[in-house]
């Protein structure tokens, strides 16, 4: 793998000059990063008869990033996911949140803001700080995030972080994956398959209830290879809440432990992708609210539909830290947080 190009993206509203980082490993598959929220601006492929094709939603311009909704490629954080009436309690005390979900915190802005890559051996690096009370949370946290190519086709993103106090924290990638190309498509007729054997209820908030029922004879078990869009418009509650898929997947595996968790394939293109990740869950989203977003299109002027694009987003599960029974988010001083998901594609 190799960096084949940095480019000039423009500017962010703030006058902060914005790059664009290119990998590129021996069989020409590409990955294009931006420096403005680390998004994963595309992905280029080959398909079963050896043309590339970006299946990776994006913009154009930086102007579209900032304006746009959708968080396509975007490095998420402080917390991924919902926090429940945008506060926490720690070490018996409460913190309030921006509330930017409602009454509710979302994913957080970290996807906002310009950064500078380095390359560091085989990857392109970014150092990131997000400063004691940014959007409420407590301490000083610093991250190391770090995109990799490899020859085998995998795009690698390692997470590391510390703090200077106690806190919380869940970081994902939030790529929208389209494997049938870039061609306007929705993926509905993708074939995936997704190792998971439980999942978080969720209310009409999209807030998890507590509860952790068997993925079995339910809409969300993809334990058998299924077309995306086979029970996507079930009359299930859950399904209605959401619009679509855009759940806690649970993970059956030991936590940190790397494990491949899905694999996802177009018969249109033959491209494959498979997923691992060390985290205990994913968040699977099907791009229910894209044809809203207020950027008129993507890439080279196509208007995303609804269900243009799935999300794995390897994390832990939403609201954490108001729910003893879920995994632990917290992050204590001294300690360090690491995560490593992977995305590798064939035909």
């Amino acid at each position: 793998m190799s960096i084949l190009s940095s480019e000039p993206f423009g500017a962010a509203k703030d006058g902060a000059a914005v790059t664009r980082y290119t990998l590129r490993n021996d069989n020409g598959m590409q990955v294009c990063v931006l420096g403005y929220g680390c998004a994963v601006q595309s992905i280029l492929v080959p398909d079963h008869s050896g043309n590339l094709q970006d299946v990776a939603l994006g913009y154009d311009t930086i102007e579209d990033y900032e304006n746009g909704i959708c968080f396509f490629g975007a490095f998420v954080g402080r917390y991924a996911n919902r926090i429940q009436n945008a506060a926490f309690s720690l070490n018996g005390k409460t913190y309030r949140l921006e509330q930017n979900d409602g009454k509710n915190h979302l994913h957080g802005k970290l996807a906002k803001r310009v950064y500078n890559g380095v390359i560091e051996n085989d990857s392109l690096v970014f150092h990131i700080i997000s400063p004691p009370e940014e959007e409420g949370f407590p301490g000083t946290l610093s991250v190391r995030l770090l995109y990799r190519l490899t020859n085998d086709n995998a795009l690698e993103i390692e997470y590391e972080a510390r703090t200077d106090e106690d806190t919380v924290i869940n970081l994902t990638n939030h790529t929208y994956f389209n494997l049938n190309g870039h061609d306007g498509s929705d993926v509905l007729g993708h074939l995936m398959r997704i190792n998971a054997d439980r999942f978080t209820e969720i209310n009409e908030q999209k807030l998890p209830t507590g509860r952790i029922p068997k993925i079995g004879g339910t809409p969300l078990d993809f334990r058998q290879e299924k077309q995306i869009g086979a029970d996507l418009f079930s009359d299930d509650p859950q399904l209605r809440y959401a619009c679509g898929y855009d759940h806690n997947l649970i993970l059956g595996k030991t936590p940190g432990e790397f494990k491949a968790f899905a694999l996802i394939k177009s018969e249109k293109t033959g491209i494959v992708l498979s997923a691992s990740t060390t985290e205990p869950a994913v968040q699977l989203y099907t791009g229910n609210f894209i044809q809203e977003d207020p950027v008129p299109h993507g890439k080279s002027g196509i208007r995303y539909p609804r269900f243009g694009g799935f999300c794995l987003e390897a994390q832990h599960y939403p609201c954490s830290p108001n729910f003893p029974d879920f995994p632990t988010t917290v992050l204590k001083k001294g300690e360090v947080y690491r995560q490593k998901t992977v995305y590798r594609f064939s035909f």
